[in-house]
């Protein structure tokens, strides 16, 4: 049982973070109709400026100063690269996008060479948040922190811990999905991208600066991947591919969850983690049920080597899986709108 909380709060704490990225990219394809493929660039670009920032002014700072040069960076692409093939359609822009991953990537090998950076978990990060133990003849019980004595190997006792750390990026993924929903739907800001998404010429008409909204949101969007990199890339690893990693994951959470939709992306998000993260540790397999129930297995069958296959090994996949199967019964996605 405590192994099923912990490994449930992982998969919402994963779910959490694809959210943080998919967010930003769901954000700029509702308001701009432009799918970035160098969104999980910016992603990588926030993991390595926090390492190069962390050693100079601390982790926490870097947490706020990293995500706002990121924007900074995407709003002045938008305004001076993107804005220009925007009149050509959206074959030109997905290129320009697409080049420019393979930019930034190249630029990353460069300055921080072809191997994993050293970008730690902080130390007042470290450690567990929460230890639950199955205490002998009590049941089940939570401890804040590690909990020596109750997970001591002469006690008996089986004990599980759940990093602090991930709870913080979950934290920090439910204060930015309350942040965002706040912005988007209570201020005057919120309300003038709205207008400039589903009547751009009436907003322009009433003294709002359309393009530079459009320039606001897609470094906005660019901020939210670059915080998701700064809590993400000490989490697992700070290295050139990671924007490689978790591109295709990212664009199934888009288009599992809707395209365009905040809310069917922070549900998508959710799935997928917790499907990966559960998926990863059941070994279980068709051959290995047929068994179980007594039912006799041909060794020398042709499909034997595909029902041998257990869902441990399937894990990688099942998100896309997931993908073809919404395409095919749900083309608009969980709570997707939009037609395009």
């Amino acid at each position: 049982m405590e192994t099923f909380l912990v490994f449930f709060l992982n998969g919402i704490s994963y779910g959490l973070l694809l959210f943080m990225l998919s967010s930003g990219l769901t954000l700029i394809f509702s308001m701009m109709g432009v799918l970035n493929f160098a969104h999980t660039s910016f992603y990588m670009i926030g993991a390595y400026v926090a390492y190069a920032l962390t050693g100079v002014i601390g982790f926490f700072p870097a947490l706020i100063v990293a995500p706002l040069l990121v924007g900074a960076m995407g709003a002045a692409f938008e305004r001076y690269c993107l804005r220009r093939v925007h009149v050509y359609g959206h074959v030109p822009e997905l290129l320009i996008t697409f080049g420019l991953s393979y930019v930034v990537l190249e630029v990353v090998r460069l300055i921080w060479g072809p191997a994993n950076v050293d970008y730690r978990v902080p130390e007042a990060l470290s450690g567990p948040l929460f230890t639950l133990a199955n205490v002998k003849g009590q049941g089940l019980s939570l401890a804040w922190g590690g909990a020596a004595a109750l997970c001591a190997t002469d006690t008996g006792n089986t004990c599980t811990q759940f990093p602090l750390y991930r709870g913080f990026m979950a934290l920090v993924a439910l204060f930015m999905l309350g942040s965002l929903w706040l912005l988007l739907t209570r201020t005057r800001i919120g309300l003038i991208i709205q207008a400039a998404l589903t009547h751009p010429d009436m907003a322009q008409a009433l003294g709002h600066n359309v393009p530079r909204v459009m320039m606001g949101v897609f470094g906005g969007g660019c901020a939210l991947a670059g915080l998701a990199g700064v809590i993400g890339g000490n989490a697992f690893v700070t290295e050139p591919n990671m924007a490689t990693s978790v591109g295709a994951i990212i664009f199934v959470v888009v288009v599992v969850g809707g395209m365009g939709s905040l809310a069917g992306a922070f549900l998508a998000s959710l799935l997928i983690g917790l499907l990966q993260t559960f998926a990863v540790v059941i070994d279980v397999s068709a051959v290995s049920v047929m068994q179980s129930l007594g039912h006799p297995v041909n060794f020398e069958h042709w499909a034997y080597p595909i029902l041998k296959i257990s869902v441990s090994q399937m894990a990688p996949i099942l998100p896309y899986l997931l993908l073809v199967l919404i395409l095919i019964f749900r083309p608009k996605g969980l709570l997707g709108t939009r037609e395009e």
